[in-house]
């Protein structure tokens, strides 16, 4: 999403495309942003960026700050009444030289008007420079993936879109909310998609809407958004994209399975938040004197972007692979030092010996290229360290928990092969990972069959789970859910291929690793293709299917809308965004990312109404089974 990180830095500089004065400085301001606008910014830009386009500060708007009246202030903030009051109060007490106003989201006409109202009671018209509408209501995670919004998800989660007592009024606002970041995310894209979507769900209500938004948008010629010199910008000028929005429940086992790949493992297990992870560092007790209290954990967090290049190339591999990489980039590294110490050591010597000297000369040559190569050396050697410690702790959680044994068994439950264990036993087993793995476990077992298990059988299941220490509600909102949805058709099947072990890392294992291994299984992943990226495969490639045959049908462009599920456009897409409505998870990114890595010259984007893990999700089904 090149798109955004452009609209940012255009933003940042007053709206205008950057151009670097004749000193070459930029011109130094303030950015005042608001929580959202933290979301957005944050994953994109670094404060060294940031400084890079002349922010010298950045605050939050509803922070106490200081009067700095000869610089000009760039805001990015959400167009809501406590931020324009606070806006106006700015406005009253001069706090800047010059406001240049940005709105995350449109701003309606009546809020503009107390703006104005403030500006001439502040006799401050002239330096209320710019009012922009930036259309940027979501969050760029990765260049092909986005999520609608950080800040109150809650709001549009997937408890509230699927809470047995919701009224007609609260769906709407819901539906809107996600329409006008859709609506947004599709401005700042320059197309105007076709859209296909699943019958009888929240997802066709959000087609229907957004399709009567951008129509609508169309319509006024005069003042459209997708005209002139935005359209035919973006990558896909060429040719229309594709909007599939899918609901959350065509596949709830997804989200609770365990997983073996690095970024949704990171995820999974630890603190990962808008691509910063968030570890506690244990320190050793032996220094300490007996009886002294241990010592307080360090907090470290680590951003995990674009430009960590091992993050770009590992985050979708499987674990034991990454564990191999770090340990391969160290050796390469300690190998680049030694070179540069031997060459130190050489370059000290004393005395006027020929040789010495004619071994000087060769060396100088190297040892000024070994320094200037020193930089790199340091980047090379803080992400070392940053994935060594992040991967040290997603393995303590594999082994402490036996992750890798339920993401196995869990892979043979989704493609229906004989278990070599039976699931009372793995629920039974105490030294088999946490009361919530084992809920995770049971509830993909449940989900996944296609006959629900009889009473007796539930019953003793339900049990071993209570002696495990489980929670039950989930479960019986999956029950519910299993029976309502009766699911018009069969249960959704996830591809019939399993992990082959290749053995446990005997590679690994020899070369005196920081990683020990010992006792995880070698798991490698087969390319198998999830509910979600099957859907998106049979309407991109315009297969037929039973799944998909009847999802609607909506082209924004068409004068008349009409009720069909027929494609007017026969040919295959090139392009295509998969939206969950419900919330997504880094499991089916990385499966849709693995899909099109097969396709040549396609292109696909993620995208979500919230990002979130089991353990969010578990507890979002629980609140949806109490009683």
């Amino acid at each position: 999403m090149m798109q955004v990180f452009l609209a940012l830095k255009r933003m940042l500089n007053f709206n205008v495309p950057p151009v670097k004065n004749s000193t070459g400085e930029p011109v130094w301001k303030v950015l005042i942003y608001d929580r959202f606008g933290q979301d957005i910014i944050s994953p994109l830009l670094s404060v060294k960026e940031l400084r890079d386009m002349g922010i010298t500060l950045h605050l939050l708007l509803h922070s106490d700050r200081d009067a700095i009246p000869d610089v000009p202030a760039v805001y990015f903030v959400m167009p809501t009444e406590e931020n324009i009051d606070r806006m106006c109060q700015d406005l009253r007490n001069q706090l800047y030289e010059s406001y240049y106003l940005n709105f995350i989201s449109a701003i309606s006409r009546s809020k503009l008007e107390d703006i104005a109202n403030a500006a001439i009671g502040a006799n401050a018209v002239t330096q209320v420079a710019k009012v922009f509408d930036q259309y940027l209501n979501f969050i760029t995670l990765e260049d092909d993936m986005f999520v609608l919004c950080n800040q109150n998800k809650e709001l549009v989660s997937y408890r509230a879109i699927n809470r047995p007592d919701i009224t007609d009024t609260e769906m709407e606002t819901i539906m809107d909310t996600i329409v006008d970041s859709l609506f947004c995310f599709f401005v700042t894209l320059g197309a105007i998609p076709i859209i296909r979507c699943s019958r009888g769900t929240a997802a066709e209500m959000v087609a229907v809407k957004l399709d009567k938004k951008l129509r609508e948008n169309l319509r006024d010629a005069r003042n459209s958004l997708f005209t002139g010199d935005t359209l035919g910008a973006g990558q896909f000028s060429f040719q229309r994209p594709l909007l599939v929005l899918v609901d959350r429940n065509i596949d709830l086992a997804t989200p609770l399975h365990h997983t073996w790949t690095y970024q949704a493992l990171v995820h999974d297990v630890l603190d990962f938040h808008l691509n910063r992870v968030n570890l506690e560092e244990s320190i050793g007790m032996e220094s300490s004197p007996a009886g002294a209290r241990p010592k307080k954990k360090n907090k470290k967090s680590y951003d995990l972007t674009a430009s960590d290049k091992f993050w770009q190339k590992h985050k979708g591999s499987p674990f034991p692979e990454v564990a191999e990489s770090v340990q391969q980039e160290l050796e390469s590294y300690r190998a680049q030092e030694d070179e540069v110490k031997r060459l130190k050591s050489i370059m000290g010597i004393e005395g006027e010996d020929e040789g010495a000297i004619s071994m000087l000369s060769d060396n100088t040559a190297k040892l000024t290229s070994a320094v200037s190569s020193l930089p790199e050396l340091l980047e090379k050697k803080r992400l070392i360290d940053l994935h060594t410690n992040v991967a040290t702790a997603v393995l303590e959680h594999i082994k402490s928990r036996k992750l890798d044994v339920y993401f196995e068994y869990e892979e043979k439950i989704m493609s229906k092969s004989t278990l070599d264990k039976s699931l009372l036993d793995m629920i039974s087993d105490p030294d088999a990972g946490t009361p919530e793995d084992k809920m995770r476990l049971f509830l993909i077992y449940y989900i996944s069959s296609a006959q629900a298990p009889s009473e007796i059988d539930l019953e003793q299941y339900k049990k071993a789970l209570m002696d495990a220490g489980c929670n039950l509600a989930p479960l019986s909102y999956i029950k519910q859910w299993k029976a309502f949805t009766k699911m018009a058709s069969a249960p959704t099947s996830y591809g019939n291929t399993t992990p082959k072990p290749l053995g446990l890392f005997s590679r690994v294992m020899n070369t005196g690793s920081q990683f020990v291994m010992e006792g995880v299984k070698n798991l490698v992943l087969k390319q198998q293709n999830l509910p979600v990226t099957r859907i998106l495969d049979n309407l991109m490639e315009m297969k037929s299917n039973p799944e998909t045959d009847d999802y609607r049908y909506f082209d924004p462009k068409m004068l008349r809308g009409s009720d069909s599920s027929v494609p007017r456009n026969k040919n295959p897409f090139q392009e295509a965004i998969v939206f969950i409505v419900g919330g997504g998870n880094y499991i089916e990114y990385q499966n849709l990312i693995d899909y099109i890595k097969g396709k040549q010259g396609k292109h696909v984007l993620y995208g979500c109404s919230e990002l979130f893990n089991a353990t969010q999700f578990i507890k979002q089904l629980s609140q949806l089974g109490q009683k």
